[in-house]
């Protein structure tokens, strides 16, 4: 079915100039879709999405991509589409976090006098920088190229699974070259240990350690040029400023000459295991310099993941934003298996693992629970299986389950422990591939307070294992005054415990269901009927005074990267139990219908710059208000959800760098987008249940892995029909906005009915 889908010509300039539609179709006359045609790479990295253009393949170990600056929040891809000078082309980079981190092994060709002096340490901006203009800048999947202006050099950029391709257009010189740079690094992360090693007048390899948002990340690199050169190595301390602390060094200064137009290619491939490692990996990669081969079977990677998802409409901004979204979803997690098997383990010990069921790395499960991976259940469950696979290694190798891993590493960044949430969704939704008596003991040492076997500083330990899960655990709740981030904290180990009694249940502890539940409940100590909102409970019960629900200062107060008005909706395993709390239906609507029409204002001493894409005290830019449009389903007012599901994907997402509201999160944002656009969205993971949206297409067919589709086709579509007045699934009429994700992997036809009326 796949197949022949894809025999239907869509409306792309890009391909034929027309729209041509189904019925106009021939049987002989098909052409494969490029959906990589629709992607806009520069979608996020504007604003605060934090973005990355550079070239890679889907879930990639390496990403070879322009940095622009080096500091701040919105250095954390190393790339800001406002700025106007360029450091180089660094290897690894992270999509999307509000933490930076990686930003390794940058390379920058050069010609004439390379410059090298420090300029600052608050300095954007490395001393062999380029200025360039935008207009030169192309980006699309699996490639980037950009014009250098201050060494009249074209640079390109390509990628296969583990290693990068970078071709450079130089002028005539006899003075061209490279500047590779090993010390640089994104955020001014701690260089613990530094080796450049030159092996021939070709090839150069190099290792080293840093200490940043990862406590200890190992990196290798093994690289081959096209050209051969003579160099100059810098290995000597340097002071950012004069007279500063001085700083290890090590950079390699390759020098040649080149004639007008001539093209070097260089070979780079990353491990974190060992240059050996390395230089496997390349030599799997790329066996040969044929830059176009590469670049052409980079683009069909991503064309293949795309096709997952067909859609039909005549808005190419729709398009190119749904198109840029699922592009985004498959940018992590990130291979982390070398072609040989071996792997760096939480345990920083090196394992030699199966290459056919690799570990994967970069798991924002704070973010990437509550969309992602329930996406990724769907389009593709086979490597939804490996990350938990990953998981349940990192957790048997580390001590614990991860909370954002990154490069074998625990950030203990965030709260929660949502791996529990990946393992009792992929469990409730038929995935067999792990062991469920294994999966839930290692969610139960996630919510236990145990800081012993735990292969991480202990500062990262205790950010790990903070007083509220020890007072959860003792007392049954998080006193305000024993933790920072006290509600939500608490909010999100009830809904993590109630996901560890859905795996005691499979796993046969009945008392451990009952425990487990019994803390599932717990969510409902911290409402306050005389506010109606979640609100701090101190050691002696005593709710905290002065409350504010508009209040906010950034990860010092009650919530996390949020106010009352978000985290009072965080109960998305007992919506029933929420309603009851309010008061029943009417207090529960006339509540939620206040969250989207009160004064957008935000108070206190530091406003989080993560509450942003507010519709009211909405806020779309952070994760935890995602869930909430879909609430209203449950209390019988399916058009309200419409409305608010509209307003959303119509006013904050955009086909332009600063094309979303918030941090991109991993693929969270985009996720959310997919899956509403679609037409639905899963309020719940670990419920097997979706909830009826508004659909932004006439139609989309999901590709299933079992050759089956899941088709859903929106009659009457248009900006101002927006409500659903009929719902059938396989010809039948659904009395409810709901079906299930067993209903879905079946394949069939989902059919709404748009109209203008509510």
């Amino acid at each position: 079915m796949k197949d022949l889908t894809k025999k239907i010509i869509q409306a792309s300039s890009a391909l034929c100039g027309l729209l041509v539609g189904l019925c106009s179709c021939s049987p002989t006359a098909s052409v494969e879709t490029d959906y990589a045609s629709y992607v806009n790479p520069f979608i996020g990295t504007g604003g605060h999405g934090h973005t990355y253009p550079g070239a890679m393949v889907p879930n990639g170990m390496i990403q070879p991509s322009p940095d622009t600056r080096i500091y701040q929040w919105d250095a954390c891809s190393g790339y800001y589409d406002a700025d106007s000078t360029i450091n180089g082309f660094s290897h690894t980079h992270l999509n999307g976090t509000g933490c930076g981190d990686y930003g390794d092994v940058l390379l920058m060709p050069t010609v004439g006098e390379q410059t090298c002096q420090s300029l600052g340490s608050e300095s954007q901006q490395k001393a062999y920088c380029s200025p360039f203009k935008k207009s030169s800048e192309v980006a699309t999947p699996g490639y980037y190229s950009v014009f250098l202006d201050r060494y009249g050099v074209k640079a390109e950029l390509t990628a296969t699974p583990r290693a990068a391709l970078h071709r450079y257009t130089f002028p005539q010189s006899d003075e061209a070259g490279f500047i590779l740079d090993l010390d640089y690094s994104l955020q001014g992360q701690r260089n613990i240990d530094m080796q450049l090693e030159v092996l021939s007048d070709t090839e150069i390899r190099g290792s080293k350690i840093t200490r940043g948002w990862a406590p200890e990340q190992h990196i290798h690199f093994y690289a081959k040029f096209s050209k051969p050169f003579t160099y100059t190595l810098l290995t000597d301390s340097m002071a950012l400023e004069e007279g500063g602390k001085l700083y290890p060094t090590a950079k390699a200064l390759l020098h040649f000459a080149t004639e007008k137009n001539e093209e070097v290619l260089v070979k780079l491939a990353i491990s974190a295991v060992d240059t050996e490692g390395a230089r496997g990996n390349l030599e799997a990669d790329l066996p040969d310099w044929d830059f176009e081969r590469v670049k052409g079977e980079a683009r069909q990677r991503w064309n293949n993941y795309l096709g997952k998802i067909d859609i039909t409409t005549d808005n190419a901004d729709q398009r190119t934003i749904f198109y840029t979204a699922l592009y985004h979803t498959g940018m992590q997690p990130n291979l982390f298996t070398d072609a040989d098997g071996r792997y760096f383990g939480m345990d920083h010990k090196v394992h030699q693992g199966d290459v056919n069921r690799p570990v994967y790395t970069i798991f924002s499960l704070w973010d990437t629970f509550r969309a992602y991976h329930p996406l990724m259940t769907i389009i593709d469950p086979k490597l939804n299986s490996d990350f938990i696979h990953s998981l349940l290694l990192k957790a048997k190798e580390g001590g614990v389950l991860p909370m954002w891993e990154l490069a074998s590493n625990y950030t203990a960044t965030m709260i929660g422990y949502h791996a529990v949430s990946l393992l009792a969704d992929a469990y409730a939704k038929g995935d067999r591939s792990f062991d469920i008596q294994e999966a839930y003991q290692a969610a139960r040492r996630a919510a236990e307070y145990d800081t012993t076997g735990i292969c991480a500083p202990k500062a990262w330990v205790r950010a790990l294992f903070p007083p509220a899960k020890y007072w959860k655990n003792k007392v049954g709740y998080v006193p305000c005054d024993k933790d920072n981030e006290a509600v939500a904290k608490a909010l999100e180990y009830a809904y993590n415990d109630w996901c560890i009694a859905q795996l005691a249940a499979a796993a046969g502890d009945e008392a451990g269901r009952e425990k487990y539940e019994a803390f599932g409940k717990g969510y409902a100590t911290y409402f306050d009927p005389s506010v109606r909102f979640m609100r701090g409970l101190d050691s002696n019960r005593k709710w905290r005074e002065p409350f504010n629900p508009r209040s906010s200062n950034h990860r010092n107060d009650d919530y996390c990267e949020g106010t009352a008005w978000q985290w009072t909706w965080f109960v998305p395993h007992d919506v029933e139990g929420l309603v009851e709390l309010m008061g029943g239906r009417e207090g529960f609507i006339s509540k939620l219908d206040s969250l989207f029409t009160a004064d957008s204002a935000l108070e206190g001493d530091l406003v989080s710059a993560d509450i942003s894409g507010l519709i009211g005290q909405y806020a779309h830019g952070n994760e935890p208000s995602h869930h909430i449009a879909h609430l209203y389903n449950y209390v019988g007012q399916p058009w309200r959800t419409q409305e608010i599901v509209d307003e959303v994907l119509h006013t904050l997402y955009f086909n332009n760098p600063n094309g979303l509201s918030g941090n991109e999160d991993c693929g969270q944002m985009s996720a959310w987008y997919l899956l509403n656009a679609m037409g639905f969205y899963q309020v719940c993971p670990g419920k097997p249940v979706y909830s009826i949206g508004r659909p932004l297409f006439e139609q989309a067919i999901i590709h299933l892995p079992d050759g089956k589709t899941f088709t859903i086709v929106a009659h009457n579509n248009s900006a101002q029909n927006k409500y659903v007045s009929e719902m059938k699934l396989n010809g039948n009429l659904l009395a409810e906005p709901f079906f299930t994700h067993e209903q879905l992997m079946q394949g069939g036809l989902l059919e709404l009915t748009m109209s203008a009326q509510k």
